[in-house]
């Protein structure tokens, strides 16, 4: 048996002009659409909802939360107005313009099933998510995916909890999307640095770009969306080799070993891998916590640092994939990057000594990765 879903264009960003600007845009080519747009008042723990269409605003609604965040907005709100709209079945598209720095993945992982044959399932959903677009800002895009700033501090944020570094959400969204469009003029250098590390295959749109096949109104219509590779490529544990950069700026380290990182080195060297103008991300492991899956994720010298629950049947393994540009970081500090991480691994006379299963009661990583007793 089948049934209709109604398809919906997903629209994410860390600046809500560069947002607002590609929703229009995408209103425009899909004339037979509906616009949802949120946005979070953390002050006011509010989440405010507009729906609109080319009639007009139809509906604005001001929605008290119990504590303002991404993860409410989208249990509370979000999802249901998506399903209410598809039911009504009065539009052909839903252009869903999400609160600024919302990741577009959990909306994706509540509407879609990834198997583990490499396919999309759905669930019975009025709704489909067709398409995911990161929208920048031209002129402001190098410091976006680089620059030190906090979400907060440039009142961003989306909860009061939230200390994202703006570089590491932009970067995250850009990773996701199935769409990059880069609104008003931007250097070739940064838009290398997109075209580097979103997903092989994503379309990046500029001023200056000849038009792309998946962003026509057909293509929108018909879904250019993949669940499962926008998930596998945005997993912290990759695997496979990089594809090589495009442009003569951009430059990448892929560092990787089977070895873990050792605890004390690796808290006193953090800042010589993470620290610069540059994206990181990845997985590591830790001889004090060896069960412990242990993601990297960075931008712009900002680096957070979690667990992920067990390895489970993978093999442990510590990967970081390096990103940036030339203008921006010395070849002898891309040097630095790498001596940095082979000292933090374990060598081969402790790999000896004490084997890559340490027990200790406390390792330093306790306000990331939480307690070793409770480690994976």
């Amino acid at each position: 048996m089948s049934w209709a879903r109604t398809p919906v264009v997903l629209v994410t960003g860390v600046c809500a002009d560069a947002m607002a600007a590609a929703t229009i845009g995408l209103q425009w080519d899909l004339p037979a659409a509906v616009v949802l747009t949120h946005r979070i008042d953390v002050p006011g723990q509010q989440l405010r909802r507009v729906i609109s269409d080319v009639t007009g605003i139809l509906e604005q609604e001001s929605i008290d939360l119990a504590h303002a965040c991404v993860s409410c907005a989208i249990r509370e709100d979000i999802v249901p107005t998506l399903r209410r709209l598809a039911e009504l079945d009065r539009w052909g598209v839903i252009i869903a313009c999400l609160p600024v720095a919302a990741e577009a993945q959990q909306v994706c992982r509540v509407l879609t099933v990834g198997s583990s044959d490499g396919h999309d399932r759905y669930s019975r959903e009025e709704v489909r998510v067709h398409a995911v677009v990161a929208a920048l800002d031209g002129p402001s895009m190098l410091q976006t995916l680089t620059g030190e700033d906090l979400l907060c501090e440039q009142h961003r944020h989306t909860s009061d909890e939230d200390r994202r570094g703006t570089a590491e959400t932009a970067c995250a969204l850009v990773e996701y999307a199935d769409i990059i469009s880069v609104h008003g003029p931007a250097d070739a250098g940064p838009v290398d640095l997109v075209r580097a590390i979103s997903r092989p295959g994503a379309a990046i749109v500029t001023e200056t770009s000849e038009p792309h096949p998946d962003t026509t109104p057909d293509a929108l219509l018909a879904g250019i969306h993949l669940h499962v590779a926008s998930e596998a490529w945005a997993d912290e544990v990759r695997g496979g080799p990089l594809a090589e950069p495009v442009g003569t700026e951009v430059w990448q380290l892929d560092l990787r070993s089977s070895l873990p990182f050792h605890p004390q080195r690796l808290h006193e060297r953090l800042e010589d891998i993470g620290a610069g103008w540059h994206r990181s991300r990845g997985c590591f492991w830790l001889p004090s916590r060896a069960d412990q899956l242990c993601c990297w994720d960075g931008a712009g010298g900002q680096v957070s640092i979690g667990a992920l629950g067990s390895w489970g049947n993978r093999r442990p393994a510590t990967r970081l994939v390096i990103t940036g540009l030339s203008s921006l970081t010395t070849a002898s500090t891309r040097a630095d990057m790498q001596a940095a991480f082979d000292d933090c691994l374990l060598t081969t006379a402790e790999m000896r000594r004490r084997g890559a299963f340490w027990e200790m009661t406390t390792d330093g990583f306790e306000p990331w990765l939480g307690q070793i007793s409770n480690a994976a």
